[in-house]
């Protein structure tokens, strides 16, 4: 770990002679805040597992008269074993070139011979304990990675229904999916548009590489840049250390933008220039990064909005929806509601433990005539509530709650009833399923009229099984 002043944390040097061990912490002691020193090997090694060292000078021969190296080399192997990240530097006999190079063929990262030089001693360890840090920071970013390019929560589910609307979709990812061609997935919330693009992803040539997800609705302006571009240390108060981007973190693979159709006007061109000149310019750095990502984006903006200038930049939008595939509302394939639900109900019987029930065919009508404002999202939260709540061995259309969520989406004002009632959280709730109802449960649109983030209001429907 680098510390202020180009200093690290911490070495340890392992030799059998005490000289060596005085003079190499005298010598270390200014780039190192400590410098620990041991002649039993075993020692140093059951040190590293209470604090993770910057570099280990390690003596290549231990037993008197040995020259072959061999201990070193077992205690290398024993090193590198616990810790495969670990920067290790042998210390060698004057001449021992054949046994350094054998080191190093095992996995040593440099040598130095005694007697040493001062000045080739300090060069070699400050590489070596600087390429510790650099190690750090690629398993660093290799884990954001992998955990912003992870499923989200339900992202396993399959696409699921057999209805034209959905053999349209079906049939337009069998085609798009093998191209290079970036693809707009337009529909309403809850319809599975990120769903699609895992599937585009894994159809694709790309499928071996990550698939980076961005929700540009959540993304703070004033960290877009950095976010999606990346920065280098110093670039403002916080940048203590470089970060990749997202785009670049996408690099060989797909690049997810949800929630496109929120990105703010004047933050557009950013993202245009990027896609363009496919290279980003990380905050701070003076040179660009190259990228080569493939775009999938998606949207909750009906056609008609998009083509608004004022709303979204039409060369944007020319280069994002070279492929578009539009995913139906629920209420527009009901005939999938059976297979949805089923699937739904077997999930969350298994997962908590409960009876497999019956869904009779009064419900399921009851169901499939039921508009889900919500969406498959709507569906899958009521069956999750339905598995937990049922009492009796069949469901009941109680158990789906869908008699509460019938109301009419756009509700002007709570009834008087509801205004006399001080009890906060039905007042909360009640306020919150009035902006999801009138804004057809948009969720940027009714988080931003409760100035509430996407998360927050999220939260708050999960709390309140809206």
């Amino acid at each position: 770990m680098v510390r202020e002043g180009n200093r690290f944390a911490r070495a340890i040097v392992v030799d059998d002679d005490p000289d060596i061990l005085l003079s190499a912490r005298l010598l270390l002691r200014d780039m190192f805040d400590d410098v620990a020193t041991f002649e039993d090997p075993g020692q140093a090694v059951a040190s590293m597992a209470r604090e993770a060292p910057d570099v280990v000078l390690l003596d290549a021969n231990f037993g008197r008269g040995a020259t072959n190296a061999a201990e070193g080399f077992q205690w290398l192997a024993e090193i590198l074993n616990r810790d495969p990240q670990a920067v290790v530097v042998m210390i060698t006999a004057h001449g021992g070139v054949n046994i350094a190079v054998e080191a190093m063929k095992r996995g040593a990262t440099d040598f130095v011979s005694k007697p040493w030089s001062n000045e080739r001693l300090l060069a070699t360890v400050r590489t070596a304990a600087a390429l510790r840090s650099s190690r750090q920071a690629a398993a660093t970013e290799r884990k954001r990675a992998a955990a912003i390019s992870a499923p989200a929560a339900g992202g396993e589910t399959p696409l699921l229904g057999t209805s034209p609307a959905m053999r349209q979709v079906y049939s337009l990812i069998e085609r798009a999916a093998p191209t290079e061609a970036n693809v707009l997935i337009l529909g309403e919330n809850g319809t599975g548009k990120e769903l699609v693009a895992r599937e585009i992803h894994r159809r694709s040539r790309r499928a071996d590489g990550v698939m980076v997800s961005v929700d540009l609705g959540a993304v703070a302006e004033n960290l877009f840049e950095s976010e999606l571009f990346g920065h280098v240390k110093g670039a403002f108060t916080d940048a203590r250390g470089d970060r990749i981007g997202r785009l670049q973190a996408a690099d060989g693979g797909t690049l997810f933008l949800d929630e496109v159709g929120n990105l703010p006007l004047h933050l557009q061109p950013k993202l245009l220039t990027a896609l363009e000149q496919r290279q980003v310019v990380p905050v701070g750095a003076n040179r660009p990064v190259a990228i080569d990502v493939r775009v999938i984006a998606a949207t909750n903006l009906a056609p008609e909005r998009l083509a608004d200038e004022g709303l979204f930049r039409q060369d944007l939008l020319f280069r994002l929806n070279t492929v578009e595939i539009e995913l139906p509302p629920l209420r527009a394939r009901r005939e999938d509601i059976p297979v949805l639900v089923d699937h739904y109900v077997a999930l969350y019987a298994k997962k908590y433990g409960k009876p497999v029930r019956e869904v009779p065919a009064s419900v399921m009508d009851a169901l499939q005539a039921y508009d889900w404002p919500g969406n498959v999202r709507a569906l899958r939260h009521a069956a999750e509530r339905a598995v937990i709540l049922a009492a009796d061995d069949a469901f009941s259309v109680d158990d789906f709650s869908l008699s509460r969520a019938a109301a009419p989406r756009t509700v002007a004002a709570p009834p008087p009833a509801a205004r006399d009632d001080l009890n906060l959280e039905r007042a909360e709730k009640q306020i919150v399923e009035t902006a999801l109802k009138k804004h057809a449960y948009n969720i940027s649109l009714a988080a931003a009229e409760l100035g509430l983030t996407r998360a927050s209001l999220y939260r708050r429907m999960d709390k309140h099984g809206l």
